[in-house]
């Protein structure tokens, strides 16, 4: 058995060269370890739906040694603190809440202080305080559009949990860039076709300009296309269609009116009559998008909704047109390919999953990595492992559309079906109706949402939990009912403490300009 030396990355992008930037720092390309080639068309463009992040993003920057700074200025980078949902729990101008927030930090859980959950469903917290307002500070500092750290906390911490949203292109470009710095072989071809040898794994990818390309383990990172493991391996895709509705996006970037327009530290999504718009914010534009299901509305009409969100702004604009193939490949790892990204799979942008499960990819491959060229086992472990992350991911998406209230288009009655729901999530929250989410319902390395945000989903879609006879052992209210109003002065003091979101990314520029890390 050949040990492996050498590994070629087809295509570019966020998964690529994110993927070869962590393969190489991991593997000690640049002093003389695994040698890894990247080969990439110049004609291809970046997808860039979303343009959002899960907070590990933070430290898969920190492993491939790009600063804070760096990254914001390269990126046009802000800072996200979770995401808020309007009308999906019931449409505009129906009594109740408009809005819920999903925040990255976790409740509060100080040393001797009760778990909070139990007490505010209990109502502990005070009449109408929602479960995310009421056990992190986080919301207040978001609704004040403030920044989760000071320009002086040190790179990639602060105060508050956060991820980022960026220039999807420019990401890409800031990765290449340091991907080379790490020693990762750039080639800039079109793969042609690809080469099986009489075991049926990769022998050669050939490409127009550069002829074959060899190598002794292969990642796809081709996009939707999947060039190797689909078309070469002919690993079959799982459509997840029947669950998560969504198959079209229409995208836009509008500029600010004014340079100094605050700018939102959270994702906005509102819900629409068959789908969602994104709204993120950077630093000279908002990335704004309509995502929908074909089956439920057209083309046309899911654009007028886009234009009617934006405004005037839209006049100008014409929308990039995505089509989305939801679900993924039970079988990611074949032989000596394995796939990262869209060829791997594509889940809906609504919890930004698509670049949390490429660093996943990236991490699994780097610490798993069958050096000895036996990668059967690896293989395997590589494959449980993403498929069952992949199928949590889909649950927990599906846990936003089917508690919905809402009963005025189809596109909402037929997700609130139970029959369009996973047997897995149908069961959970089963056990949730008597009881609350806690960790034992979770299998840490297989969840990418920690219980926390199922617990700010579950509530904020106001899922009905009915303590019953488990209220009898809930005899810390009074600690309880100190902690929520502890929480909720220092929400206030957060605010003073906390810049605006736009003059902490003012402030953190002049930090940038850093040479590359080697």
């Amino acid at each position: 058995m050949k040990p492996i030396q050498d590994v070629l990355i087809v295509g570019g992008g966020t998964a690529g060269w994110l993927t070869a930037a962590f393969l190489a720092r991991h593997l000690g390309t640049s002093h003389g370890g695994i040698r890894i080639t990247l080969v990439e068309s110049s004609d291809i463009g970046i997808i860039g739906v979303g343009e959002g992040t899960f907070p590990s993003i933070r430290g898969t920057l920190a492993a491939i040694g790009i600063s804070e700074a760096r990254f914001l200025q390269a990126c046009s980078a802000t800072f996200k603190q979770g995401i808020r949902f309007d009308h999906w729990v019931r449409p505009p101008g129906v009594p109740g809440h408009d809005h819920y927030f999903h925040p990255f930090s976790l409740p509060s859980q100080r040393p001797g202080a009760p778990e909070l959950l139990p007490y505010w469903l209990q109502g502990d917290a005070g009449p109408g305080v929602a479960f995310a307002e009421a056990v992190t500070l986080q919301k207040a500092v978001v609704d004040a559009r403030h920044g989760p750290k000071r320009v002086g906390d040190a790179d990639f911490m602060g105060p508050l949990n956060y991820a980022y949203h960026f220039d999807a292109g420019r990401f890409a470009t800031l990765l290449a860039e340091q991907g080379q710095a790490l020693g990762v072989r750039r080639v800039v071809a079109t793969v042609d076709r690809v080469d099986l040898d009489e075991h049926g794994a990769i022998a050669a990818v050939h490409t127009q300009e550069k002829g074959p390309l060899t190598a002794d383990l292969y990642i796809d990172c081709s996009g939707f296309r999947a060039r190797l493991i689909g078309e070469a391996m002919g690993s079959p895709f799982k459509s997840v269609n029947d669950v998560l509705f969504v198959d079209r996006a229409l995208a836009m970037q509008v500029p600010y009116e004014r340079p100094d327009t605050p700018i939102a530290s959270c994702t906005i999504a509102t819900a629409q009559e068959n789908g969602w718009t994104w709204d993120i914010g950077l630093q000279e534009r908002r990335g704004i998008g309509h995502v929908y299901s074909s089956r439920h509305t057209d083309d046309d009409a899911a654009e007028q909704v886009l234009r009617r969100y934006i405004g005037p702004a839209s006049e100008a604009l014409s929308p990039r047109r995505l089509v989305l193939n939801v679900g993924y490949r039970e079988t990611q790892w074949v032989k000596n390919c394995v796939a990262v990204g869209l060829s791997g799979g594509f889940l809906e942008p609504l919890e930004s999953s698509g670049i949390g499960l490429i660093e996943t990819a990236a991490y699994l491959i780097s610490h798993l990595f069958p050096f000895d060229g036996d990668m059967a086992p690896v293989a395997r472990h590589f494959n449980d492992f993403m498929r069952e992350r992949y199928a949590r991911i889909v649950d927990f998406i599906k846990l936003h559309y089917g508690l919905t209230q809402r009963r005025d288009t189809a596109f909402w009655r037929d997700n609130a079906d139970p029959a369009s729901f996973p047997d897995a999530l149908r069961e959970r929250l089963a056990m949730w109706r008597s009881r609350p989410p806690q960790r034992l319902d979770f299998i840490t390395d297989l969840e990418m949402y920690l219980p926390a945000s199922w617990q700010y989903v579950l509530y904020g879609m106001e899922f009905k939990t009915e303590l019953g006879a488990a209220r009898a052992g809930l005899r810390r209210g009074t600690e309880a009912r100190q902690e929520f109003q502890a929480i909720a002065a220092l929400g206030a003091h957060a605010r003073r403490d906390l810049p605006p979101h736009r003059a902490l990314i003012d402030q953190m520029m002049s930090k940038a300009g850093v040479k590359l890390a080697a």
